[in-house]
């Protein structure tokens, strides 16, 4: 049985319209997954193909690309800088977001017996290098219970009693990827501040999806994702360092990009600036990629109402999917962005991802972590698009893979 529940009233239909004729994958299905990697805008893709037609034709060595390219980057950084609100002095580019969750994780002087604070729920590109320094050095490594059925209140207190004067960092994410829940990262801060540590968070959940604040969260470290909610080209990252950290955090690499210039005794001149953690070796097609694409978000599209509508529409599918009788809805309501995780009562997520697959077209993905669903909502996605997901899910917590309507077949007959 499915509760009613209404759609919000989506400001201006015809710019929706406008927005998703520019994706052009949304015509290939029900986007849903834009948590793992967003549809990229055409425009983004254009220049992208313009970038490495001119590489092929022209190629890469000239004094000149290189020149530009450095004006390329910058522009990246710059627009990396808006969506997080941040310093554009305090914006690095990276590879990944797991590269720059790095740059806190690795830059700390780290001694045996020092300790690490993550959570239970914590993405792989987050804990990996915990899990190394725990092997190598000998740390301390302890996690946090955030799992969506306890409060925020909960949550605080959780991290309170577990930071404790031996604590070097708390390691978490901004929204957690596997529940969608939406952590208290400023309280967190102020928490991890008052006893020493530093605050590394992973946003890639969360730029580009819900405003972020730089100085508001309180972070050292924010690193986020181009791939997903900005929906730039995969590869490309950046990470925020506030100043303060930056003076207890080593440089992650130490070639020729890390420092401005040499002076009259041979010595190294480091950046001031959050560049001294770049590396090189960037492939410039997703350079412009990641830019452009940050661009179309921020001055075709939106931020502001694409933080609104996204949000909005989220919410509006969790309502649904948690008016069915038969789905758990995982990710909490009063905790949420923009990824909303459930499971279906007699139905692995495997089978009933590939039922919604065939039956609706819709591109999800499994969160084997806690053995759910996730659907990622965007901006773009319709509440048409959502009706006739949740309808489909409906029809499957009605029934088992044993006992569920078999799928409509279309039958080709031969001309000969």
């Amino acid at each position: 049985m499915i509760r009613a529940v209404s759609a919000p009233n989506p400001p201006d239909a015809d710019r929706l319209a406008v927005v998703r004729a520019a994706l052009p994958a949304l015509d290939a299905g029900i986007y849903l997954n834009t948590g793992s990697v967003g549809p990229l805008p055409a425009e983004t893709a254009a220049a992208m193909a313009d970038m490495a037609d001119y590489e092929l034709r022209t190629g890469r060595a000239h004094p000149d690309y290189y020149e530009e390219t450095l004006q390329r980057m910058a522009e990246a950084r710059a627009a990396a800088a808006a969506v997080m609100t941040a310093d554009v002095g305090d914006v690095a580019l990276m590879h990944s977001t797991t590269d720059g969750m790095n740059v806190g994780v690795w830059g700390i002087d780290w001694r045996p017996g020092d300790r690490a604070l993550t959570t239970s729920l914590e993405h792989a590109g987050g804990v990996g290098g915990l899990y190394n320094l725990r092997a190598r050095f000998g740390i301390d490594l302890a996690f946090v219970d955030v799992g969506p059925a306890l409060s925020e209140a909960d949550v605080l207190d959780a991290f309170d009693q577990a930071i404790d004067e031996r604590t070097r960092a708390v390691v978490v994410s901004h929204v957690l990827w596997a529940t969608g829940t939406v952590l208290p990262i400023a309280r967190l801060a102020e928490i991890a501040h008052a006893r020493g540590a530093l605050l590394i968070v992973d946003g890639a959940q969360a730029v580009g999806a819900m405003p972020v604040d730089l100085a508001a969260t309180g972070a050292d470290v924010y690193a986020m994702a181009a791939q997903k909610w900005l929906l730039g080209p995969e590869g490309m990252a950046a990470v925020a360092v506030a100043p303060a950290a930056r003076e207890r955090l080593a440089p992650s690499y130490g070639g020729w990009y890390t420092f401005e210039s040499v002076d009259s005794t041979g010595t190294a001149v480091w950046w001031a600036d959050a560049r001294r953690y770049e590396s090189s070796n960037w492939h410039r097609p997703s350079i412009v990629g990641m830019a452009r694409s940050i661009g179309w978000l921020s001055m075709f599209v939106g931020l502001e109402w694409i933080h609104e509508r996204g949000m909005a529409m989220a919410r509006y599918a969790a309502e649904r999917l948690a008016a069915i009788d038969g789905v758990e809805l995982v990710t909490p309501t009063d905790r949420m962005a923009t990824l909303v995780s459930f499971r279906i009562r007699g139905w692995t997520p495997a089978a009933a991802l590939d039922e919604l697959g065939a039956r609706v077209f819709a591109v999800a993905r499994t969160i084997p972590l806690i053995d759910a669903l996730r659907i990622s909502v965007g901006f773009f996605t319709s509440a048409e698009e959502i009706d006739r997901f949740v309808d489909i899910v409906a029809l499957l917590a009605a029934h088992t893979p044993e006992t569920v309507p078999p799928r409509r077949t279309l039958t080709i007959l031969s001309g000969g």
